[in-house]
């Protein structure tokens, strides 16, 4: 996709810092929060919890509402089956989160930024746009997950609890004023609501232990049944997010750790440690709502239990727990707030980085979340509360069949000796990246085969 143009041809002057890309670096991601957090101190472990916070940013993505379509619908339909996606899906981001890290780090640009200044100028604002579509599809679940956790709770109806959901921007617009790291608390804080929700489900759910050890290993009728790779691609699509690369690649700048070899290759081992420990909570979360449908649901014969309105009401009569349905919504509500707070910051990385285009952050918000409010709203208004499901699990497909676009650009970059010196992927590394890029692009091919032969027939 490096194809050369007049305006890159035309850069002669790029700083020794800039060699290997086409452009120089116009500015620092996320300028007002650059390099504002201290990382000094002594000792191992404070310096883990120093950088500890962007990990934790990213793993939001990989616990969104749209986590919970595709693995509810999972679960209750196949049971213990698809938990092996869950793990493969969380490796993967595992390791791609993790190139992520490794690119803001050391060339001190976003992948956004990246993408601008490596390829031609057209490229670039294609994979803008497939980006820009990419978290519209996940403001659409935060959004369709919000209005639905608000209905649960309060009584509130979709279409009033959707127009809610456009004004939550003024959260995040005051915490990131008040400094990152409160941002930062204010998402731990809500992933600690979700685990501890979910770990009450999980105890009085009571799941076959042996049942859930085999779920974990993979097997060849996820690819055969057309049905259940549908619900796998939308898994992976949920949890290796797109707009998780870029912002990974950004909020890691946040610390102000040495601008030299060594420095670098601190940050990037403890912003590898920050993410796989974050992830590894996401990866709780996640199977343990497939954990929970399959042992409440499809143990007891429903098992076209996909939307989220009807796993509420099913779970505290099923289970024999009061509370239960409740805790349900309370995980889902905080679920969908902590996905705003992360989709905000995406959104703002993406536009500024491939378009060196900024505006104010309230303005821009809004308007991508009239882009996904808009077909909300419409499906909430003429469907009501049984065309959310559907909506959810084909925008977590819509985030798998663009995650391609961002995922082979950061093996790319980050396999580059020029651009990353010492810090480039070795063999075994880049083996590792691009069969995992490999594997995600075959899946979606063969999801558009299944797909349009289901059409056809």
């Amino acid at each position: 996709m490096a194809l050369p143009n007049s305006e890159a041809d035309s850069v002669d002057s790029t700083p020794a810092a800039d060699l290997g890309w086409r452009r120089a670096r116009l500015a620092p991601s996320l300028a007002e929060v650059h390099r504002s957090v201290e990382v000094h101190g002594a000792g191992w472990f404070r310096k883990l919890l120093a950088f500890a916070g962007p990990g934790y940013l990213v793993a939001v993505g990989y616990m969104d509402p749209g986590n919970w379509a595709t693995d509810l619908a999972g679960g209750s339909r196949f049971g213990y089956t698809l938990l092996s996606v869950i793990l493969l899906s969380n490796l993967m981001a595992v390791l791609l989160q993790g190139l992520a890290s490794k690119l803001g780090i050391v060339t001190g640009r976003d992948l956004a930024q990246a993408c601008r200044d490596h390829y031609s100028r057209q490229t670039g604002l294609v994979l803008w746009v497939l980006c820009e579509l990419a978290i519209a599809a996940c403001d659409l679940a935060e959004v369709i997950g919000t209005a639905i956790a608000l209905n649960l709770l309060f009584g509130i109806s979709l279409p009033v609890g959707i127009a809610i959901t456009a004004f939550d921007v003024m959260i995040v617009l005051l915490l990131q004023n008040k400094g990152f790291r409160l941002l930062e608390a204010m998402v731990i804080a809500l992933i600690a609501v979700v685990g501890g929700c979910f770990l009450f489900e999980l105890v009085i759910s009571r799941p076959d232990l042996g049942a859930v050890a085999r779920g974990f290993v993979p097997t060849s009728e996820i690819v055969k049944n057309p049905e259940m790779l549908y619900i796998a691609i939308g898994i992976l699509g949920a949890t290796v997010m797109p707009h998780n690369l870029y912002l990974h690649s950004s909020i890691v700048q946040t610390r102000k750790y040495a601008e030299n070899t060594e420095g670098k290759r601190e940050a990037v081992r403890f912003a590898f440690l920050d993410s796989t420990i974050a992830l590894t909570f996401a990866l709780f979360i996640n199977a343990a709502i497939l954990i929970v449908a399959a042992a409440t649901f499809h143990r007891t014969g429903n098992t076209q239990v996909a939307e989220i309105q009807d796993a509420y009401k099913l779970l505290t009569p099923l289970l024999g727990v009061g509370g239960a349905s409740a805790v349900f919504a309370l995980a889902l509500l905080a679920s969908g707030q902590n996905s705003t707070l992360t989709g905000t910051l995406a959104g703002q990385i993406v536009m500024e980085g491939f378009l060196n285009l900024r505006i104010r952050p309230w303005l821009r918000r809004l308007i991508t979340r009239a882009i996904a409010i808009v077909p909300a709203a419409i499906v909430a208004i003429v469907y009501g509360e049984s065309g959310t499901a559907k909506l959810l699990i084909f925008s977590q497909v819509i985030l798998s069949l663009q995650l391609s676009f961002a995922v082979f650009p950061l093996v790319q970059f980050t396999s580059d000796r020029v651009k990353m010196g010492e810090f480039a992927n070795s063999l075994p590394l880049r083996v590792a990246a691009y069969s995992v890029a490999s594997i995600i692009a075959a899946l979606n091919v063969w999801l558009l085969v299944q797909t349009i032969g289901g059409w056809i027939a």
